[in-house]
């Protein structure tokens, strides 16, 4: 019996997968100088991400000067995020939210520019910007935020330029309120609620964060969820419906009764029914 107890134990240790990330350096009150430090990717200049950070992407993207962002999530093993029909879900301590703002270099290669990591401390959510070297082996942290200017080349072959802007920790607080609380904005239902191109094969995202063990409370019937149409597609939604999703990620995380622009009295919330609020007449 003591053998066979033995073996039950020893396959579940084997089959069980153990994330890679630093969860010390996560957690630590003085943050690491350098992006490689929290373990977050097998190969940091592919993106490729360590076991346990899973890439996501949002139904429509968030405006920043053209970039091209590489979205990941990590939540501590054994712990999961809260399903919430509207806000953002609430992520437990030690979750990270990983955005990578990176352009294209004309070689079908992208060049990274910055790593900005939203973690859940203790205290609460922080703000940690992490601009790569030209080397790109390496991203450092800049907690004063930097101002560079960038030139790539886009698939027409038009070479564009602009005075690139990484916000300082505090900066952040900006957008990132809710009640006056510093909260994530893009991972909410209605943004998360499309298929990715997983290396397992293609899945809802909702669906797989669920089985990842990264969300609970799942609504079993999928059709209650919000289903944004993208803004760019006219086949998903009219020109309305998606002009008002793209509103909603990119201006409503201030202009809510609970944002930042509250006094403005323009909600653009894509669940606001009043037609007042959206700036009509």
């Amino acid at each position: 019996m003591t053998r066979l107890c033995f073996a039950i134990v020893l396959a579940l240790f084997i089959s069980t997968p153990t994330w890679a990330v630093n969860e010390t350096a996560l957690l630590a009150d003085s943050p690491p100088k350098v992006l490689s430090a929290y373990a977050l990717f097998d190969d940091p200049a592919a993106q490729l991400p360590s076991a346990g950070v899973a890439p996501y992407d949002l139904v429509n993207p968030l405006f920043t000067d053209y970039a091209r962002k590489l979205r990941f999530v990590y939540v501590p093993q054994g712990k999961s995020a809260l399903y919430d029909s509207h806000e953002a879900f609430s992520f437990p301590i030690g979750s990270v939210l990983v955005k990578t703002f990176a352009y294209p270099t004309g070689a079908g290669s992208l060049r990274l520019i910055e790593t900005r990591l939203l973690i859940h401390k203790q205290k609460g959510w922080v703000a940690l910007p992490y601009v790569w070297n030209d080397e790109q082996t390496d991203a450092i942290l800049k907690v004063a935020g930097k101002r560079m200017q960038l030139a790539w080349q886009e698939s027409d072959g038009r070479t564009i330029t602009t005075r690139y802007a990484v916000p300082n920790v505090n900066q952040c607080k900006g957008c990132h309120s809710v009640n006056e609380r510093f909260t994530p904005i893009g991972p909410n239902a209605r943004n998360l609620n499309r298929d990715f191109a997983y290396e397992t094969g293609t899945q809802n995202q909702l669906t797989h964060w669920q089985e990842l063990g990264f969300l609970t409370d799942l609504p079993e019937d999928r059709g209650s969820i919000i289903k944004l149409p993208r803004w760019d597609d006219p086949e998903t939604g009219s020109l309305e419906a998606r002009a008002r999703a793209y509103l909603d990620i990119n201006c409503a995380h201030c202009h809510r009764a609970e944002g930042p622009a509250h006094m403005s009295g323009l909600f653009l919330e894509v669940t606001q029914k009043g037609p007042v609020h959206w700036g009509l007449l």
